[in-house]
């Protein structure tokens, strides 16, 4: 299926730990660009994101922007020093003994109080845990967004198919038009000499059929034409069923016929067939357009 590069998705994961929300928007780029915003504390996984993400978006430029809400009473633990709390309490007897007319003896309270021996910390996380958790979000917000770049591709092959059709259907009617040129041409010559020696000078005749065929053989365009409408089948071909990236063979397509746009206007020095190939030109300008935007 053909697919556009521009989409937005959203994913959720939730634990015991951690919520975690996932957002992935993507716009077009002639490769592939991912970028992972998150918390440092996650830095591990980057690599992973992206080639989650890359294995459901191959091409494009892509932002992954991820969110973690610790649990309240999750992520931190309280540490107790019990070596220095009985450097402490030592101290603290020795203390008394020095000073034996002071009132009062060591007490939890005291011990407990002193710098160091208890404190919270943040607790050891397991990465593999945390690495699914992301994962489970990211890949959610992946998969909504390659459901929107369906169907935005779907979008944007309709009007691409529409836009060939009347390509195709400019160029049969300069193939019909054609003949008709070198006809034109033919006479506009007979007028001209005819201007130039006046009525009572015969028209070699010769000379003319020889000029008309020169000019007819200059300006055939019948190879043109074929190709043109050659290259509105290959089109249909590759979007039709299509199940891998089109959009590098799209874009080569597209140069193609408006390459042999610009030669059939070049070479049938017609006005009618120069208002046909703007058409033309036209029309392929818009599907180049909207070429740059398919995966």
């Amino acid at each position: 299926m053909v697919k556009s590069m521009t989409g937005f998705g959203r994913g959720v994961y939730e634990d015991e730990q951690r919520a975690i929300t996932a957002e992935i928007k993507s716009v077009n780029h002639r490769y592939s660009e991912i970028a992972v915003k998150m918390p440092r504390k996650y830095a591990f996984a980057e690599d992973a994101i992206k080639a989650l993400v890359k294995g459901i978006a191959p091409r494009g430029k892509i932002d992954v922007m991820i969110g973690v809400d610790e649990k309240a009473s999750e992520g931190t633990e309280i540490r107790l020093n019990t070596e220095l709390a009985g450097q402490y309490f030592e101290s603290l007897k020795t203390l008394k003994s020095a000073f034996p007319e002071l009132s009062g003896d060591p007490s939890l309270r005291m011990v407990a109080t002193m710098p160091d021996v208890m404190k919270a910390a943040a607790a050891e996380e397991d990465e593999e845990q945390i690495l699914a958790g992301l994962s489970a979000a990211v890949k959610e917000a992946a998969e909504n967004l390659d459901a929107m770049r369906q169907t935005e591709g779907g979008k944007l092959i309709g009007d691409i198919l529409m836009r060939t059709d009347l390509i195709e259907n400019t160029a049969l009617e300069i193939e019909k038009y054609a003949p008709q040129v070198a006809k034109n041409y033919t006479e506009k010559l007979k007028a001209r000499i005819q201007d130039l020696l006046g009525d009572g000078v015969a028209i070699p005749e010769d000379r003319i059929l020889l000029e008309a065929a020169v000019f007819a053989d200059k300006s055939d365009i019948t190879e043109e034409i074929v190709r043109l409408k050659s290259h509105c089948a290959h089109l249909r071909s590759i979007v039709d069923g299509a199940k891998e990236p089109v959009g590098k063979k799209l874009d080569f397509l597209v140069q193609e016929m408006n390459r042999e746009s610009n030669t059939i206007g070049s070479k049938a020095n017609d006005i009618s067939i120069t208002n046909h190939v703007l058409v033309l030109k036209a029309e392929i300008e818009k599907i180049r357009e909207q070429v740059q935007n398919i995966e």
